[in-house]
């Protein structure tokens, strides 16, 4: 046999789509039997609309406290915060709303509560390679208003204020129980905000796709869900008020995390992404607009096949994939350079260094030996 492998499945038990949020959510929580639910949403969201006041409503009595104002990157002492809240609280169900951060702080908060971390140092404890983490109790149900996708993995960006670095945490078990995909949802999500977490998640897909490590079922929903995202994005642009296009990206969104919930590494990317938002303050789907083409060209002498999947899911069979790439950022009107962001050649050296201790840079599909070539690619985004 010349073809083995491992698919290992997440423990999120169900994704609800098309539905209004607050529904959902209030039969989610009926469901796991919650009495006590923390709230974690977007304080814009909140002030500016009336979703996060209709899912309070629908949970009526199981209602227990309300948690806002998660800084961009999760920040380790914001998740403190939250934790201390949901301690308080007597929280048996953390219901988020909103995009990435809120999402990886309530599985951070997941894991503070369930190994008794308390300060910004003991969450030292909660990297990778330390001591088991013991499991958490307390489950996620989450609303996303952005396409970064996060809620469907068990890992947490949290960045540490003290370093600047954007860490990984890690246990199966911080997986959202339920995901609930209402487009009304993402409405008030300003424009750019929508659109380049959508460029996350097509980074998703085609760093997954791209991979030595990919397999044939992180292939099946990256590649479909590529399709959805290279036709969703642009009609959402074109018209902000399409539900159906929304819906077709978020539904683009979720087939884009098979590969990493499945085992498949993302590569250089993603990694230098997290740096450039770590230490930079750069968002998450501007970091993909940003690296991506520029990672699809300096990987091409080492998955042209690969590559070649990407561009036909696009719908440009024989076509280059950095290029269609670059053309749909484009004509999303995202920023496409470093320059445009404000890093200039000074800040390479720093970068290229700091990738190196990432999870992704050393999983690249063209082997990174070191800093060296980190810089090739910065150059190329340049």
């Amino acid at each position: 046999m010349s073809r083995n492998g491992r698919v290992v499945f997440s423990r999120m038990e169900e994704v609800v789509f098309g539905r209004p949020a607050a529904a959902a959510v209030a039969e989610l929580a009926e469901r796991l039997g919650a009495k006590r639910v923390l709230v974690m949403a977007s304080a814009t969201l909140d002030r500016e609309t009336t979703s996060v006041a209709g899912i309070r409503n629908a949970l009526g009595s199981r209602f227990a406290a309300q948690y806002q104002g998660m800084p961009a990157h999760s920040p380790r002492a914001a998740v403190l915060d939250a934790a201390r809240m949901a301690r308080e609280a007597g929280a048996d169900l953390i219901v988020t709303v909103g995009g990435g951060s809120i999402t990886d702080a309530a599985k951070a908060v997941q894991l503070c509560l369930a190994n008794g971390v308390d300060s910004i140092e003991a969450m030292d404890r909660l990297r990778p390679g330390g001591a088991p983490l013991r499991a958490p109790s307390l489950r996620q149900v989450t609303v996303p208003t952005t396409l970064s996708a996060g809620e469907f993995s068990a890992f947490a960006g949290v960045t540490d204020e003290r370093s600047k670095v954007k860490e990984v945490f890690h246990h199966p078990g911080t997986i959202p129980a339920a995901v609930v995909l209402d487009p009304a949802m993402t409405l008030a999500t300003p424009e750019w905000l929508f659109l380049s977490t959508g460029i996350r998640a097509v980074d998703h897909c085609v760093e997954g796709i791209c991979s030595p490590e990919a397999h044939p079922f992180a292939d099946a929903q990256a590649l479909r869900g590529l399709a959805l995202l290279a036709s969703g994005l642009p009609r959402v642009k074109a018209d902000p008020t399409d539900i159906e296009a929304r819906l077709d990206c978020q539904l683009g969104s979720w087939l884009s995390m098979a590969p990493l919930a499945t085992g498949v590494p993302m590569g250089a990317s993603h990694g230098i992404g997290y740096v450039l938002g770590a230490a930079f303050g750069i968002p998450h789907g501007h970091t993909s607009c940003i690296m991506l083409p520029a990672v699809m060209r300096w990987n091409l002498p080492a998955n042209a096949e690969r590559q070649a999947m990407v561009a036909a899911a696009m719908g440009q069979p024989g076509g280059k994939a950095a290029e269609l790439l670059h053309r749909l950022i484009e004509g999303l009107g995202m920023p496409r350079s470093l320059g445009a962001v404000g890093i200039g050649r000074d800040a390479f050296a720093r970068i290229a260094e700091s990738a190196m201790g990432t999870p992704w840079v050393p999983r690249n599909p063209r082997r990174i030996e070191g800093p060296t070539q980190v810089r090739e690619i910065l150059e190329l985004a340049a």
